[in-house]
């Protein structure tokens, strides 16, 4: 599918509208709710739910049926084949901790395939956009092409992962154990912005697991779009979020693969 302008221009309204509600909730003493079921803390705030009830009013006024999977409020089937997946605060315990590695996550899915994916992060004035097989920075009219970086060997490389010991199980763990004791230089947390920044050519490789949908739909048309890899640990689908391995350069990827199966 080609996203045409309309539809464009209509992700960029969702990301205004859920950043005008998230923005006045950022390093302010807010209330921090615990989500049962899925981890010993699993924040939430208002900010997370305000910006996706933004979102979801936009579309279901404008664009019946068009469905809708997020984070807080679930699934509201469509009509049309088309849905809007969203995380408006992927990286909610940064948020409450006032650190900036955090970002409103919106995609646009045709039959479950992500066509469109948008990473925005409304404090810093960051909007990363991967659509038609390009990816973009947009900040106010600046617009930054983005690339990956080319890294010839996993020796060399800077790898990245938000929080293995909270995410990964302990087979996980040692699986990215092994390709920790390859590279150059591990670096921790900063959940979806870590994908921006592999985008925008600063590091080489992202490790995760555990991920929801709603954590990865938006990211793997930022990736692809600016010529990086972006697959399961066994080099498959990774849009059930079960375990993503992003890298800027196929050789790395390859070289990552053999070693969290090995």
């Amino acid at each position: 599918m080609t996203v045409d302008e309309k539809l464009i221009a209509f992700a960029h309204r969702l990301a205004d509208a859920s950043g005008a509600v998230i923005r006045p909730y950022f390093r302010q003493r807010i209330e921090v709710a615990h989500k049962p079921g899925r981890a010993p803390f699993d924040p939430v705030t208002e900010a997370d739910k305000g910006g996706e009830r933004a979102i979801r009013a936009i579309i279901e006024r404008e664009r019946p049926d068009d469905g809708i999977l997020g984070e807080e409020y679930g699934e509201r089937p469509g009509r049309n084949g088309l849905r809007w997946v969203l995380d408006p605060v992927d990286g909610t315990r940064a948020f409450i901790t006032g650190r900036h590695e955090w970002g409103s996550l919106i995609a646009l899915e045709e039959n479950e395939v992500p066509v469109l994916g948008m990473l925005d992060q409304p404090v810093l004035g960051e909007r990363f956009l991967g659509v038609n097989g390009r990816a973009v920075l947009i900040e106010g009219d600046k617009r930054t092409p983005l690339k990956v970086r080319a890294c010839a060997g996993i020796g060399e490389a800077i790898l990245c992962a938000t929080d293995p010991s909270a995410y990964f199980t302990q087979g996980q763990q040692a699986a990215f154990q092994r390709v920790q004791a390859a590279v150059r230089m591990t670096r921790y947390c900063g959940d979806c912005y870590l994908f921006a920044v592999l985008a925008m050519g600063f590091i080489d490789i992202v490790i995760e697991a555990g991920f929801n949908r709603w954590d990865i739909a938006a990211l793997i048309p930022l990736v692809e779009g600016a010529g990086g890899i972006i697959t399961s640990w066994d080099g498959g689908d990774c849009r059930d979020g079960k375990t993503i391995l992003a890298c800027g350069d196929r050789r790395i990827h390859d070289a990552a693969l053999k070693l969290l199966k090995s």
